[in-house]
């Protein structure tokens, strides 16, 4: 993994621990043995729910057959509907998929743990698209998806 890589993933999981801390009120976890708890040394067990399928479309999930990945998906799309449809598409399907409403009722359903595959390039471009090698250029979209704005969906 590059060093570029290494950072991102260090930053996206230091603000996955802060999106945790602030929706919980609890400080870090941490294990004791093989069990986690919080700060106050309490037994946590986290149940959790995937959102698969939403920034990281996960061929699997769709049932589609053996087409793949998110860019074979894609592409599937674009063929079927061209590119503008596919943006129009791509655009609703990630405002409309999740929102703040669903991670609400998933927490009053007992959920304290949400599994978020994100996909980098709604993050960041690509590493040969960079205008200066090696630097990233982060994009709002991801992370304006990842915390809505409380009027949001």
């Amino acid at each position: 993994m590059r060093l570029s890589q290494l950072k991102f993933h260090g930053l996206a999981l230091i603000f996955l621990s802060a999106l945790a801390i602030a929706a919980n009120g609890q400080g870090y976890l941490k294990t004791r043995g093989p069990v986690i708890v919080n700060e106050k040394n309490e037994k946590v067990i986290l149940r959790g729910m995937g959102l698969g399928g939403w920034m990281l479309q996960e061929g699997y999930m769709f049932r589609l057959g053996n087409i793949g990945q998110q860019y074979k998906i894609r592409a599937k799309i674009r063929e079927l509907v061209g590119e503008e449809r596919t943006k129009i598409f791509y655009d609703r399907w990630l405002l409309e998929h999740t929102g703040k409403r669903d991670i609400d009722s998933m927490a009053a359903w007992g959920f304290n743990a949400v599994r978020l595959p994100m996909h980098f390039e709604l993050y960041t471009l690509p590493a040969d698209e960079e205008p200066v090698p090696g630097q990233h250029t982060w994009l709002d979209k991801g992370f304006a998806l990842t915390v809505p704005k409380p009027s949001g969906r």
